[in-house]
């Protein structure tokens, strides 16, 4: 007799990092729990819109490449965002027999794929989201070789899409927009221009919680404490030593430092991207006084 088949990915190897994200926890933030979800929300929802899921269905995050995985059913899958050289389905649904295995290599640009499986990744949600919050710890673990991963059943009809004509992540510079900090009057007007008039290196101490970039010292004309406050994606923050942080999707509910500007949300997403060595430039009006 033949074994049944099961919905599943059993996952073979992990890369740097894979985690499973989908659109978060929003509006909690008042509860001490931050929202998390993926760091590139617009590519985790076009590859679950190839797929026929909605668009904010558990995917898995692969950081750098690397991850293995093999069906259990028959299913539909599709990759998006940094683009990996092994990936027969990278922007475009394909179908992946039982038993058969995709890897996914190192990509050319960019820092995190996104893998969506029909139906959605189905472990079981946390405080109503799937997805992996490494600052607090909430949501499922992170993903590990030997792993079997259960599949939803699929919930709407595939959208016809053969490919979806997106750009790869840049591997250059990279320009965003900014807006004015609650506390950008803490700072003195070079250090303003200096914001937005150099170009700041991504460090390899980045992660989901935040880009820390190198640069000029932006240095402050108000001393003493700040009384923690609240704290989103994409706020520029900036510590004593006067490298700024940039935070991403897993981004403390509060913070004690003084946020000079925010990052425009849309571009925040291109920010989750950023490799370390990578340069980034803000363009926007950042007032100090």
């Amino acid at each position: 007799m033949t074994a049944p088949v099961s919905r599943t990915l059993t996952v073979l190897a992990t890369g740097p990092l894979t985690t499973v994200q989908d659109a978060g926890r929003p509006g909690q933030g008042a509860l001490g729990i931050g929202r998390s979800g993926a760091c590139d929300r617009a590519a985790a929802r076009l590859a679950n819109r190839l797929v026929g899921n909605d668009p904010d269905a558990a995917v898995l995050e692969v950081t750098l490449g690397g991850l293995a995985v093999r069906a259990g059913a028959d299913l539909v899958v599709a990759t998006t965002g940094a683009r990996c050289p092994d990936s027969r389905a990278h922007n475009a649904p394909v179908w992946l027999p039982a038993g058969a295995e995709l890897r996914l290599g190192l990509p050319a640009s960019g820092l995190r794929s996104y893998l969506a499986v029909r139906g959605g990744i189905a472990v079981e949600p946390v405080l109503g989201s799937r997805a992996t919050d490494l600052l607090s710890g909430l949501g499922p673990p992170v993903v590990s070789a030997g792993d079997v991963l259960p599949v939803g059943g699929p919930a709407a009809p595939m959208p016809g899409v053969d490919l979806a004509p997106v750009p790869d992540p840049p591997g250059g510079e990279v320009a965003v927009r900014v807006l004015p900090g609650p506390r950008a009057d803490w700072f003195a007007e070079d250090a303003a221009a200096a914001l937005t008039g150099s170009a700041w290196t991504v460090t390899g101490e980045s992660n989901r919680i935040g880009l820390r970039l190198a640069g000029p010292a932006l240095a402050r004309t108000r001393e003493g404490e700040l009384a923690s406050e609240g704290m989103v994606r994409g706020a520029l923050q900036v510590p004593p030593s006067g490298q700024p942080v940039l935070f991403l999707a897993d981004a403390p509910v509060t913070g004690g430092y003084p946020v000079i500007a925010y990052v425009d949300d849309d571009d925040v997403d291109r920010c989750g991207q950023l490799r370390p060595g990578q340069t980034l430039r803000f363009r926007g009006t950042v007032r100090g006084r």
